[in-house]
């Protein structure tokens, strides 16, 4: 008698069914890795550049959230390799994020900080479009991206908190 080395068949995610469905989740998770990974290059300029006492707890911010974003970078890399896709290398990465390209005036402050909070929402955003596709199809996906959401919106708010003060004192 033959054995075989799966016990049962596939499902969800990984069945074979759902291959055009998988391969349609990676290129969604190809395009989270490479936002992050463009958030993780442009924070870091945006971490480095700024000048003045006001500047710092922005950059302060930018430092600690470099680490978190490239954490998210690995976790959709890691993901896209569970499903049988290929993490891509940087000779696919193409920049998309103008609104994150550091300011000539390293005392912009504000323009950071709005790129910071378009950066965000738009993360949130595609993120949301996972999320929803993953519904019923992939949990484990679906819960690894609702966590980096999470992540995203305390960023957002954070950032958004740092726009009210600027406006408040009218300098945005």
């Amino acid at each position: 008698m033959a054995t075989s080395s799966r016990l049962a068949p596939l499902s969800g995610i990984l069945s074979p069914d759902n291959a055009d469905k998988r391969s349609d989740l990676i290129e969604l998770l190809r395009t989270a890795y490479w936002m992050e990974i463009e958030t993780v290059m442009s924070y870091l300029a945006n971490s480095i550049n700024p000048d003045g006492v006001r500047a710092r707890e922005v950059v302060e911010h930018l430092q600690k959230d470099i680490g978190t974003e490239l954490g998210h970078a690995e976790q959709f890399g890691n993901r896209i390799k569970e499903l049988y896709g290929v993490v891509p290398g940087s000779l696919e990465f193409s920049a998309d994020q103008a609104y994150l390209q550091p300011p000539p005036d390293q005392t912009d402050v504000v323009h950071v900080i709005k790129g910071v909070i378009e950066a965000e929402s738009g993360a949130i955003e595609h993120y949301q479009r996972i999320i929803d596709f993953c519904d019923g199809l992939d949990l484990v996906t679906q819960d690894m991206v609702i966590a980096i959401q999470r992540d995203e919106q305390q960023h957002l708010r954070l950032f958004e908190g740092f726009l009210r003060e600027y406006q408040a004192e009218r300098r945005a």
